[in-house]
């Protein structure tokens, strides 16, 4: 038996047969054409951009309904990113200038745009360099006359359950697999927003991902289990521990049945404390998931979505209608929107900007008030929303009560704008402000008295706390959501909202993880925000939990300077 670690990114457990796709990256031929061939080499990588754009069209033209969602929007993404000039012009440039062939060309290009990637500071543009490689590959392997890194239909027969195994796993590659009876996935590559991650928390399998090597040490046929929750991949276990997996399956199916019948029940503690579970989304087709999950509203809606890996920016038009549809889908729930989360290392258009480190650069709030107009037309399409709906606004990344001042004016004057067209909005707009930074979590007294709501995204709140970039290996063992500078951060926000009388939610990480929920109900906390299919789990702790028991033990561990014990908290 072979045991290999990994992240688990999509939770449950699954037994079956391993089907082990092609290699992901394509030996290329390396050589130098001659000048007079230069027109036909760029020619030939043109046809094959061309051929790849039209077979992912053609696939998210043709998507069938029961495709997870999620396939369409990523479809479309690699084909924006088929036709940035970054990647056309440049290895058409290397043909031009170095004489490479186009294959060779395009490699080279494809590896400086990874290297590019992986500099980033943010995890999920960091994995986006994924999307890079796939389209890459994509193109090599039409300029190779090849399309075969899948097994053939008829290698995908029988009745046992496939685990998916692969260098990694491209939108593409989904849909051709689309028909097969998945149990799990596991790959080389990947991380929890990659795109195995979210169509397997779609699909409801398990997904085990950053292996490392499991394509190379697994051979097909092979008999592995997916420990989705511990991120453990089994190679051939043995009868005993196949049996012991069998039995965790059966209790984890019975569990996730029992949690259903938790949907339409109130997220009320023992102590009769009611707790607001809210869902974050990130693209407006994924309300009605959260709608479905039962969320009581949508605590963060990541806007800069609409924004990103497209060669145009969207127009108050298009941001309004996308805004718009979630208000209606919510039904007078909350619908909370962050304004553009972006800047330093991730760029919306060709301006160049070098900073010297990206995650303390011009980003969020700093990067809308430095680009007034674009921010005015993002302000705008939100207030034209909130005609359909409880819409909030929420400001990312603030620092300084200037920033709040400058963006409560741009406010105003959008709805001056409004006004002047004739556009309805509502009457009042909540405004609150993303807490992320410790500056504004020690000094928070006047962003409470000034602001409708607080939001505190714990992801940044302990990286900037701790210094540590829990994307770099070398320090992530020491990203700790439970060291007590964080707690105390989270609690002195929480107890400023209460003195103010102002509502403060939690919307990172720590908010979706059940294992602390005890313990941010014993901080104090009333308002969760997390991935629609983290609510059920979540809601079982809180129905489970005393309140006040908890923040009399919460209080004593933060007082003496100690980290939590979670064990003292009685997790379920």
């Amino acid at each position: 038996m072979v045991a290999l670690h990994g992240k688990g990114v999509a939770r449950g457990y699954a037994i079956g047969r391993a089907v082990v796709l092609g290699a992901a990256s394509l030996e290329v031929a390396h050589y130098r054409i001659a000048p007079e061939d230069v027109q036909a080499e760029s020619e030939r990588l043109t046809q094959a951009l061309s051929a790849a754009q039209a077979d992912l069209l053609h696939m998210a033209d043709t998507l069938p309904a029961d495709a997870p969602r999620e396939l369409g929007a990523m479809l479309n993404v690699h084909r924006l990113l088929l036709a940035d000039p970054l990647l056309a012009e440049q290895t058409r440039a290397l043909i031009a200038e170095r004489h490479y062939n186009a294959e060779w060309a395009l490699a080279a290009q494809g590896q400086i745009l990874g290297e590019q990637f992986d500099a980033m500071e943010d995890e999920y543009l960091r994995e986006r360099g994924a999307d890079v490689r796939q389209v890459i590959e994509r193109v090599l392997q039409v300029l190779s006359g090849s399309t075969a890194i899948l097994p053939e239909a008829g290698d995908l027969d029988g009745n046992d359950p496939l685990v998916v195994i692969a260098h990694d796993i491209s939108p593409a590659d989904m849909l051709r697999l689309r028909g097969a009876r998945f149990a799990a996935f596991a790959t080389d590559l990947g991380g929890p927003t990659s795109h195995t991650a979210i169509v397997a928390r779609s699909m409801g399998v398990p997904a085990v991902v950053a292996l490392g090597n499991v394509r190379d040490l697994v051979r097909d046929g092979d008999t592995v289990v997916v420990d989705g929750a511990a991120g453990v991949v089994l190679v051939n276990p043995s009868p005993g521990m196949l049996q012991e997996y069998r039995e965790r399956h059966v209790a984890y199916m019975a569990e996730r049945a029992e949690l259903a019948l938790l949907r339409d029940e109130r997220a009320v503690t023992l102590d009769g404390i009611d707790i607001v579970l809210n869902a974050n989304i990130e693209l407006p087709d994924e309300a009605a998931a959260a709608a479905a999950a039962g969320a009581d509203g949508i605590g963060l809606f990541r806007s800069e979505f609409l924004f990103m890996g497209r060669q145009k920016l969207p127009d108050e038009e298009e941001q309004y209608q996308a805004y718009a549809s979630v208000a209606r889908v919510m039904g007078g729930r909350p619908v909370t929107i962050r304004t553009l989360d972006i800047g330093a290392d991730k760029t919306l258009d060709d301006e160049a900007t070098v900073a010297t480190n990206p995650a303390l650069g011009q980003r969020a709030i700093r990067y809308c008030l430095a680009r007034p107009e674009m921010f005015a037309t993002q302000l705008r399409a939100i207030l034209r929303a909130s005609a359909h709906g409880h819409v909030r606004l929420l400001l990312p990344m603030v620092t300084h009560m200037h920033e709040v001042t400058a963006a409560l004016a741009a406010i105003d004057a959008a709805r001056r704008d409004l006004d002047a067209r004739g556009q309805a909005y509502a009457e009042r707009l909540e405004v609150g402000a993303m807490v992320e930074v410790p500056a504004i979590a020690i000094a928070i007294e006047p962003f409470a008295q000034a602001l409708d709501f607080l939001s505190i995204g714990t992801n940044d709140l302990i990286q900037y706390t701790l210094a540590i970039d829990r994307g770099d290996h070398d320090v992530a063992s020491l990203y700790d959501p439970l060291h007590p500078a964080v707690l105390r951060l989270v609690a002195n926000t929480i107890n400023a909202g209460v003195r103010a009388g102002k509502p403060v939610a939690v919307c990172g990480e720590m908010a979706g993880d059940a294992r602390l929920t005890r313990l941010l109900l014993g901080l104090g906390l009333t308002e969760f925000s997390m991935h629609p299919q983290q609510l059920l789990d979540v809601k079982r702790e809180i129905r489970r939990a005393h309140s006040n028991d908890l923040r009399v033990k919460v209080a004593t561990a933060l007082n003496r300077a100690l980290p939590v014990d979670l064990d003292l908290l009685g997790q379920g």
